[in-house]
């Protein structure tokens, strides 16, 4: 190595490397983790360094050589690249390793435009001294290097233009627990704020991407998920395309209801002219959905929903196939194909389905999702009906075709209308689910717009969060999680802004959250249970009720200091009716754990005194916001012990938690010999979570003859899902041999273009 090398400093000077200086660094880094070796990134590094090179390349490429060293064999130098990077980070930031004061950092964020000013007007220069107490720079050493990188990426903020970054973590924490608890009357906000702060900076509460990137900023829109519902009028079709728009620049995650949209040939104005079906106005959307950027946080994605019994479906199943042609394809969205009950009957039965356009059958889809005894008579009755334009398709056709669409694009998705309607937070009579969001887990109600300002229609909007299971050692520990999470995220929303009134309004009038889990995989390795075998069965149960229990809990404690939400009437709640009363019933053969709160209790109390939030949970893919806090992504087995996830920001190693000792009671996703196992746990989970549930199905070819997956199996999953009350399922997940690394211990994950780059995998 040549000592007389020259390096470039920040501020342009040059000066001989300082090789002491990059070892006490390193060595600071690698300080109590175990099988690192200094000498080993130092060896790496010098290779890359040339004369005149910069002192920020320097460090980068440093950065870069600890984190090619993240293997199996030694998983801490994922610590070793994160404190190097945070290093870097806080060097880029403020010039220097230590953090400014808060309240000097927030005048001078605030002078630049960077926070939003009421930070200054509503906190003292004392009470950002307290604040400032509460901060532990230290955590910041425990983010892995994904951790790190995904903060740099999407969350701090920053001028995304130059580079440049503005703040570290624990800035970040502090103040959106700051901002959301500002309206807190003075003698008790600071004190929210510490133990907010704390849940969230140890990781214990997750919080998703609008909120990370965007509390602090002067930028407020922070619901993970909007779901729009369109009419079949022009004046509805052009206000959901310019609600999109408003709703994609705005870091948020699209849900699309289309299925009102009469067919391909139908009758307008009298027989006028004849209407160009679907297509077109899918097509119309998709370049709603991608035309803006979301300020480099992600891009916009959405996932359109349309009932199995449309006249159209045949043409709208294929929609993402990449056989065809730009004119017959509108491939760069998702869709949700909505089924019920007399759907299945017929698949069963081995019947034909009937297939309608919507503008045909008057009261039909509504009846879909309202009232399903009245869905049936109305739908036999226009069968019998021979002046109404129809076509029949074997049900078993119809549902194949659907399935290989799934199986070949991954994105066909699935809504149980019916699930999503009997075993709803709303009563179905005032208050139908008629669509989800773009990661299948939001059910909440909608109606359509007439024009961008129509105060009459309904946009749905949904604020998300998670519990980190595994940072929790005892179930008790959720009633003070969830009474922060629920004041937090209800303060949210009357702390942002809505940039369309139908959406205000709904939110307003529901205040509806979806708080669901991160960490589930981790959860059982340490408890040693599996996904397939239904040793996690019970201890699934008794957790999942207790999040729900002190999720109401904490919402009616909120409506007794409050009020309840506006439109709580249009709850089952206000009914006395909870999830533990309308499930499907077929769960309880699963499992053989009795209930463990006082339910009746609640019931009394939530009756008496309401809810402050419509809605409550939700189980989301959270497949960034996990990796946060280095945990395993929502309810999901991961992949790989170490998983290498490519994104924008390059590869990314993650290791599972507590890999060394808990490396042999991981089940792996492509060791679990079926879906039965997972399905169980998912129904298990939504006896008890009053929305929905993203929720995956998974196959190995290589376990089939002839390595092709059979689409008995496939229909055979399918009506498992809806036999024990799923609501919905998101992706199809097939093994194609690619996505394997060298070892079976290590897996390619490529970075998700679907739900989290439109916000909802928290």
């Amino acid at each position: 190595m040549n000592h007389a090398l020259v390096v470039t400093k920040r501020d342009g000077r040059q000066e001989k490397i300082n090789l002491d200086k990059i070892h006490r660094v390193i060595n600071w880094a690698a300080e109590g983790l175990n099988n690192v070796s200094v000498s080993q990134v130092e060896l790496r590094s010098h290779i890359q360094f040339y004369d005149g090179i910069r002192t920020s390349d320097i460090h980068e490429t440093i950065i870069r050589a600890a984190a090619d060293l993240i293997s199996k064999e030694s998983p801490d130098y994922q610590y070793l690249a994160a404190r190097l990077a945070v290093f870097h980070l806080r060097k880029k930031a403020y010039g220097q390793f230590e953090p400014p004061h808060l309240f000097q950092h927030v005048k001078q964020m605030v002078a630049l435009n960077k926070y939003d000013a009421h930070l200054l007007e509503d906190y003292s220069e004392d009470e950002f001294n307290q604040m400032n107490s509460f901060l532990d720079h230290n955590r910041d050493m425990n983010f892995s290097y994904a951790a790190v990188k995904q903060l740099e990426g999407k969350y701090f903020v920053q001028n995304r233009v130059n580079g440049k970054i503005y703040e570290s973590a624990q800035f970040l924490y502090i103040l959106v627990s700051a901002c959301l608890f500002s309206k807190y009357p003075h003698n008790t906000r600071l004190d929210y704020i510490k133990r907010f702060y704390d849940a969230i900076s140890t990781f214990k509460i997750s919080l998703p991407t609008p909120i990370m990137a965007g509390v602090r900023t002067p930028t407020r829109q922070f619901s993970s998920c909007v779901l729009i519902e369109c009419g079949d009028s022009l004046d509805s079709i052009n206000a959901t395309a310019s609600a999109i728009v408003k709703y994609v620049s705005q870091r948020a995650g699209i849900g699309i209801n289309a299925g009102r949209i009469r067919a391909l040939g139908s009758a307008i104005r009298g027989g006028e002219a004849f209407h160009t079906g679907c297509i077109p106005f899918y097509k119309y959307f998709q370049t709603a959905v991608k035309s803006c950027s979301q300020g480099g946080v992600r891009g916009g994605a959405a996932t359109i929903f349309y009932p199995l019994w449309h006249l159209e479906v045949e043409s709208l199943l294929v929609l993402r196939n990449n056989r065809g042609v730009e004119e017959n394809r509108v491939r760069h969205l998702d869709y949700g194909v909505q089924i019920n009950r007399l759907m299945y009957q017929r698949l069963i039965n081995n019947q034909n389905i009937t297939l309608f356009s919507p503008s045909d059958v008057p009261g039909l889809y509504e009846a879909f999702f309202a009232d399903q005894a009245e869905f049936e008579r109305l739908y036999i009755q226009y069968e019998n009906d021979e002046t109404i334009r129809q076509r029949q398709i074997k049900a078993v056709e119809l549902f194949s075709l659907m399935m290989q669409e799934r199986a070949s694009t991954g994105r066909i998705y699935i809504q149980n209308v019916d699930h999503c309607n009997t075993h709803s937070a709303f009563d179905p009579a005032i208050a139908p689910i008629h669509q989800s969001n773009l990661c299948l887990e939001i059910t909440l109600p909608t109606k359509p717009l007439d024009n961008i300002n129509d105060e009459r229609g309904e946009i749905a909007l949904c604020t998300l969060s998670a519990f980190n299971l595994g940072a929790i050692d005892h179930l008790d520990e959720l009633d003070e999680l969830a009474n922060l999470v629920v004041r937090a995220l209800d303060a949210l929303l009357d702390y942002q802004e809505y940039p369309v009134p139908a959406a205000q309004r709904g939110a307003m009038g529901r205040r509806t959250l979806g708080i669901g889990v991160i960490n589930f995989a981790y959860y059982l390795a340490k408890n040693g249970m599996r996904y397939s075998d239904g040793s996690a069965n019970n201890f699934t149960h008794k957790t999942f009720e207790a999040i729900q229990y002190y999720l109401l809990k904490a919402s009616n404690q909120l409506a007794k200091e409050y009020g309840a939400c506006p439109w709580f009437e249009q709850t089952r709640y206000a009914q006395g009716i909870l999830p533990i009363d309308s499930y499907k019933k077929e769960v309880d053969s699963l499992h053989n754990e009795s209930l463990h709160y006082d339910w009746d209790m609640l019931r009394t109390e939530i009756k008496q005194y309401g809810l402050r939030n419509s809605t409550l949970s939700a189980l989301m893919p959270s497949e960034t916001s996990s990796q946060i806090s280095n945990a395993t992504n929502g309810i999901e087995p991961p992949r790989g012990l170490i998983s290498i996830k490519a994104s924008k920001d390059g590869i990314l190693r993650q290791v599972v938690p507590d890999y060394e000792q808990l490396k042999t009671q991981y089940e792996l996703l492509w060791d679990m010999p079926a879906n039965d196992g997972y399905l169980h746990l998912v129904a298990i989970m939504q006896k008890f979570i009053d929305q929905a549930i993203s929720a995956n199905t998974n196959y190995d070819p290589i376990r089939f003859p002839n390595a092709k997956v059979p689409m008995k199996q496939l229909l055979k999953d399918l009506l498992t899902a809806y036999k024990y009350g799923l609501k919905t399922l998101y992706y199809q997940n097939t093994r194609d041999g690619a996505e394997d690394h060298q070892q079976d211990l290590q897996q390619v994950v490529p970075e998700d273009d679907g739900c989290e780059s439109g916000a909802c995998k928290i």
